[in-house]
């Protein structure tokens, strides 16, 4: 039998020794592309029975020309990157990683919180002025007792429960997908997009980025909010309408941000979101840690080769025709 072609679509890997170790096994013939473009990806792709993808756009042109994929395994949580309605209907199962992060995105969500509460980083940035005057930061408010609306509750917000209720905030969410008994279970309340819009004191975004999610957080959203509420995004930066966030920060209809994921990755010179004391920017690294991009590595060749073996995946994320 001939050995399987794997082609790697892009990696952010500082090596792909992990995922050349899982697929040894099948003996497969991997092959990565010399860029993440169309004809490049084709060019190792066309014949391939896998594709392992990261950053780079699956489309359906590109999907259309595969003559032999099985499977692509998204080497990460979304898959707004891949044409999934398509790769459904030409048959090929698609797998993602959607737990190999929890711990890093949940403490770096946390992180932000308590930045942006704490203000930790505009104190720094006045220390470095030459500012040593408390009067500077002011107001801050105490963080026990005041509430963090969740924006979906998936596996990094459940993660994300414990640790906020260690500083004994208040916890609430939004998720029609979640039950009632399984958030009041983790001490959760759930409620509707607008309770959580006008109850939160801190808000968290950790939804899939989908059609109804875009620009969820928009002008609407920000009229809503308190005055005081912070914002935190760890999620997909196209959940923020960032235009209208700028807006409402500069009318001080909300008090601050802390986002880790942009609509423009990364931010053009002259984002309104740059060069703002109450903005805390970081540089989509949320997810990162060195055992974090190991496990991801492993995890995503893993579904590849049990497909290619004949097996079910353990991260589907659809059900091919066929």
């Amino acid at each position: 039998m001939k050995p399987p072609l794997v082609a790697v679509t892009d990696s952010v890997f500082a090596s792909l020794e992990p995922t050349y170790k899982i697929l040894a096994k099948l003996n497969a013939d991997i092959r990565l592309a010399k860029e993440p473009t169309p004809d490049a990806i084709l060019e190792v792709a066309r014949e391939a029975d896998a594709l392992l993808v990261t950053y780079a756009n699956i489309t359906s042109e590109i999907i259309n020309e595969l003559e032999n994929c099985r499977v692509i395994a998204r080497c990460g949580i979304g898959v707004d990157n891949i044409d999934l309605d398509r790769a459904t209907e030409a048959g090929i199962q698609v797998c993602y990683v959607p737990d190999y992060c929890l711990d890093e995105v949940s403490d770096h969500t946390m992180s932000l919180l308590l930045s942006l509460a704490r203000k930790i980083t505009f104190g720094n940035q006045q220390i470095q002025n030459l500012n040593w005057k408390t009067k500077s930061i002011a107001p801050v408010w105490r963080i026990r007792d005041r509430i963090l609306g969740l924006y979906g509750f998936g596996k990094i917000p459940q993660a994300l429960v414990a640790k906020a209720q260690a500083f004994n905030l208040i916890v609430i969410a939004h998720d029609p997908y979640i039950s009632n008994e399984f958030a009041n279970n983790l001490g959760v309340e759930l409620v509707s997009f607008e309770s959580l819009l006008e109850q939160s004191d801190y808000i968290s975004i950790h939804a899939p980025l989908t059609p109804e999610t875009h620009h969820a957080f928009n002008a609407d959203a920000f009229l809503k909010m308190k005055p005081e509420t912070l914002l935190i995004n760890t999620a997909r930066g196209a959940l923020v309408d960032e235009q209208a966030l700028a807006s409402a920060l500069d009318e001080a209809q909300l008090a601050g941000a802390a986002l880790d994921v942009l609509e423009t990755e990364p931010p053009l010179d002259d984002s309104p979101l740059l060069k703002r004391d109450n903005v805390i920017l970081t540089p989509h690294k949320a997810f990162y840690s060195e055992e974090a991009l190991l496990e991801l590595q492993t995890k995503a060749a893993e579904d590849v080769a049990r497909v290619l073996s004949g097996d079910q995946p353990r991260y589907p994320i659809n059900k091919p025709s066929g």
